[in-house]
């Protein structure tokens, strides 16, 4: 029984991909809370030990490699703030859903001008609200673009500013979660897409995701047709980068190199739904920052270019 647990847990982690997506999304699920998987591991282990069976013992080790062939590099970054090798190369980047309820929006705006990004990406934004982040950030960050909910603030121009459309079937035009700008950086120039992907919901059918499905499929359209060489997507894709639902944006650019910097919910932050991905840039490392008033804690990454 112990050695079949744990070839079970290590074939959950190693071939996740391959549970199927039946009603109620249950390969999602699965992606979005993965890494946790390993807190079995120790368990397995503990039985294997206490039983005294080298076949056991040796079966434990199994979700153990596996583990750490997905998320064993993740950990090792350095603390956040600490100079990377990318040096003068690198911009620091920031994403944060700031909720449209957030009871203190300048409180929240002075919080992330703290972190000294040079970019800064804004989800939830209320028209109730707007006028707080536009003054509190108006110092450090002259240039900003907001269409709909969702804004950029940038230290450097932004040209090319313009709405995404990734609205899944039905859904109004009012509804706009989407932009995209050139950033003129000192760098080079950087395509910055924003976006805000549906959420899910969990019901008695399961794992709702179909929305946000749909919507990624319409913004990594959207970002295979960018022109520009290089892009950089912030957002809150209600998705981790291992869900599968994402994989039309995922699959066209790549991940953080370092760190788990779990981002939902505040309290207790369970996965990492808010995202920093690239293309023809690295995001070396990623890293959660404190609790502001939303139910989301910012993400902050170094990327270099």
């Amino acid at each position: 029984m112990l050695t079949a647990s744990a070839v079970l847990l290590a074939a959950l982690l190693a071939l996740h991909g391959l549970v199927p997506d039946l009603p109620g999304r249950p390969g999602s699920l699965l992606e979005t809370f993965l890494p946790w998987l390993g807190l079995l591991i120790p368990v397995q282990i503990g039985a294997a030990v206490l039983r005294r069976s080298a076949v056991a013992s040796f079966a434990a080790l199994l979700p153990v490699a596996a583990w750490l062939a997905l998320f064993g590099a993740l950990p090792l970054s350095g603390p956040p703030g600490t100079p990377g090798a990318e040096g003068g190369r690198a911009l620091l980047a920031v994403q944060h859903n700031v909720a449209d309820d957030n009871p203190d929006p300048a409180g929240t705006a002075r919080a992330l001008a703290a972190a000294g990004a040079d970019l800064i990406a804004l989800e939830e934004l209320t028209p109730a609200a707007l006028p707080s982040y536009r003054t509190v950030l108006a110092a450090g960050y002259p240039y900003h673009v907001v269409h709909g909910t969702v804004g950029l603030w940038s230290r450097y121009p932004l040209t090319d500013a313009r709405p995404v459309d990734i609205r899944p079937a039905g859904v109004g035009p009012e509804w706009n979660r989407g932009l995209r700008a050139t950033a003129r950086t000192p760098r080079g120039e950087i395509a910055v897409y924003v976006a805000h992907l549906p959420s899910l919901r969990m019901g008695a059918h399961g794992f709702g995701s179909a929305r946000r499905d749909e919507s990624a499929v319409r913004l990594g359209a959207a970002v295979a047709a960018e022109a520009s060489e290089r892009v950089l997507l912030l957002g809150d894709l209600n998705g981790t980068v291992d869900d599968r639902g994402l994989a039309p944006v995922t699959s066209r650019l790549t991940a953080p190199g370092s760190g788990f910097a779990f981002s939902w919910p505040a309290r207790f932050p369970l996965a990492r739904i808010d995202q920093v991905l690239a293309r023809s840039a690295t995001v070396t490392r990623v890293w959660s920052l404190p609790r502001t008033g939303s139910d989301h804690l910012p993400v902050a990454a170094r990327v270099t270019l």
